[in-house]
């Protein structure tokens, strides 16, 4: 059990002032003087630091509210699973990237529950960096990202290999071909992802393999919500770099054209990724052939 030092330090890290603290807490300023004092004597480091009209995180503070982070959020995991144990239910929390957000992911994850009694499914979208933090402190229990960053306390399952294409408008005369020059994607004005996408990193890297820069190129804009990108093109404001598996239905349905880039080869991996720990892969390889026999019905 989470003590209720920890949830201070939880919360004057959050409030920054040890009298918000309390009044949110319900305690008086001295208990929570207390909690903090006897968690430094306890660890033997200074939690905080005090500023004009504030007080800050050290550096073994930072570290320490991290696991405390972590703790709170595995034991109400225990509360919840406890729960769903009595009533048979099994509980998913599925971190997102847009992309994968965007792709038939969603619509799988989706079918499987509905054929899935007893089963819930929460999805959470947020960026790979984030997804993995959150995945650390416990916050989810299953992320699908691009790519794969290695890590002792995680497993991978490879769900699929994606590539990155170049999306334009019908009414863009490139619409005609079904490969493009560096050169002639120069002339084009380019709506990006956000320099945080994997989307964006993978095609940045891919440019400086060929001694190529994304500032050779005219970036008009760059959005993190893949609708609105997908928007724009289909509305010829711009061509984007997208992942093939987040146009599928948008190719199929003839909003725009897709088309490869000479000399780039934007293959990336489609990951679910999770602790060693976690006591529901069978759901996990359940979700991976599903997902396979829908992508049958795109090929």
């Amino acid at each position: 059990m989470i003590t209720q030092r920890l949830q201070t330090l939880l919360k004057v890290a959050e409030t920054k002032n040890y009298s918000k603290a309390a009044e949110e807490l319900n305690l008086t300023q001295p208990a929570v003087s207390l909690h903090i004092k006897q968690l430094e004597q306890e660890l033997n480091v200074k939690l905080f630091r005090r500023t004009n009209h504030s007080v800050e995180l050290t550096n073994e503070g930072a570290i320490v509210v991290k696991y405390a982070i972590r703790l709170n959020n595995i034991y109400a995991n225990l509360e919840q699973s406890l729960l769903d144990h009595q009533f048979n239910i099994k509980r998913l929390t599925i971190g997102l990237t847009p992309s994968a957000e965007s792709s038939i992911i969603s619509r799988i994850l989706a079918k499987f529950s509905l054929e899935k009694e007893n089963l819930h499914i929460t999805i959470i979208s947020d960026t790979i960096k984030n997804l993995y933090n959150k995945l650390k402190n416990f916050e989810i229990d299953v992320a699908f990202v691009d790519g794969k960053i290695l890590d002792d306390h995680l497993n991978y399952i490879l769900l699929d290999t994606d590539s990155l294409v170049l999306a334009v408008s019908n009414h863009n005369p490139l619409s005609k071909k079904k490969i493009i020059s560096i050169n002639e994607l120069k002339k084009e004005k380019l709506i990006l992802r956000s320099e945080e996408s994997g989307t964006t990193e993978l095609f940045e890297n891919q440019l400086q393999s060929i001694g190529e820069s994304i500032h050779n190129f005219e970036v008009m804009m760059q959005i993190d919500n893949i609708a609105m990108i997908k928007d724009l093109v289909r509305n010829n404001y711009g061509v984007s770099i997208l992942a093939k598996s987040t146009c599928l239905r948008d190719i199929e349905k003839n909003h725009f054209k897709s088309i490869s880039i000479e000399n780039l080869s934007m293959i990336r991996e489609l990951n679910i990724v999770y602790h060693k720990d976690f006591s529901h892969v069978d759901i996990l390889s359940e979700i991976v052939v599903m997902y396979q026999n829908e992508k049958k019905q795109y090929a």
